[in-house]
């Protein structure tokens, strides 16, 4: 199997192998791409919840990212964890550097079982200079909350959240709706010309640890390999819902999915 394109991963570690980098690399590399990764901090974690953070010096994460760039230039980024104002100054440095045009963030603030990831200086911080310098952001829905002082009960105000957004800088907008009750999961892509609703059956399982990180990575994989945004988005969710659906039932609290799922695409990449 012939590598198709290269990712680079700007997120935190999850010890459990769930989620965050580890997630990400999975991901990357069953998609047919290869990750290269800049690790933002060390949880320590388990299907339960998070014991411990440990940030790692933005100098170095600047360092990780300027440093595997200048030799093996990425086709795509996917950020995800960035938890301190310094972290996202190193990181929009480092990005102005390398000039990548196809970045996804996934605006990592809170962890399955509660525990918050990023402070509110942050949170502020990546609204008013990064999030108008990536082409996708990709929130959950109290994710898009945080961002934007809006309560998210209905498929409607998904939509009116993402707008928001795009109000706010972002140029594509893709709301995940797995906190919504109902029969389907209502994904929402938008942008300022188009509004499209991806409909997913749901899968009753608790084991959903690190949806959020495999689908933004899917998405950027997708991406890097000339697939067009939307397409890239729709490609994203049904991978992630076929690995949701094939989960190994690991741990004992929200367990992982199963990123060594196949699925079928109709199109070859370009």
């Amino acid at each position: 199997m012939n590598i198709k394109s290269k990712i680079l991963i700007i997120a935190g570690s999850d010890s459990s192998g769930g989620a965050g980098i580890q997630a990400d690399i999975k991901t990357v590399t069953v998609l047919g791409s290869y990750a290269m990764t800049a690790v933002t901090a060390v949880t320590v974690q388990n299907t339960i919840g998070v014991r411990s953070i440990v940030a790692i010096n933005p100098k170095e994460i600047l360092n990780q990212i300027i440093f595997s760039s200048n030799d093996i230039r990425p086709d795509a980024i996917k950020i995800g964890m960035l938890h301190s104002t310094k972290v996202i100054r190193s990181v929009i440095k480092a990005l102005d550097q390398i000039k990548v045009t196809k970045i996804v963030l996934d605006p990592v603030m809170v962890a399955k079982g509660g525990v918050k990831l990023i402070d509110n200086k942050a949170i502020n911080l990546l609204k008013s200079t990064l999030l108008k310098r990536v082409l996708i952001l990709t929130p959950n829905i109290p994710e898009a909350e945080i961002l934007t002082n809006t309560k998210i009960k209905t498929k409607e105000d998904m939509i009116f959240v993402a707008q928001k957004l795009i109000k706010l800088g972002a140029k594509n907008v893709l709301i995940k709706g797995g906190h919504l009750k109902g029969k389907f999961v209502h994904d929402i892509y938008a942008n300022k010309k188009d509004i499209k609703i991806f409909n997913t059956k749901r899968v009753k399982t608790k084991n959903t640890h690190g949806t959020g990180c495999t689908l933004s990575s899917a998405v950027a994989t997708f991406l890097s390999c000339g697939k067009p945004i939307k397409k890239s988005c729709e490609l994203g969710i049904k991978y992630v819902s076929l690995a949701i659906k094939s989960n190994p039932n690991y741990g004992k609290g929200h367990g992982p999915i199963n990123h060594l799922n196949s699925m079928k695409i109709n199109k070859k990449f370009k």
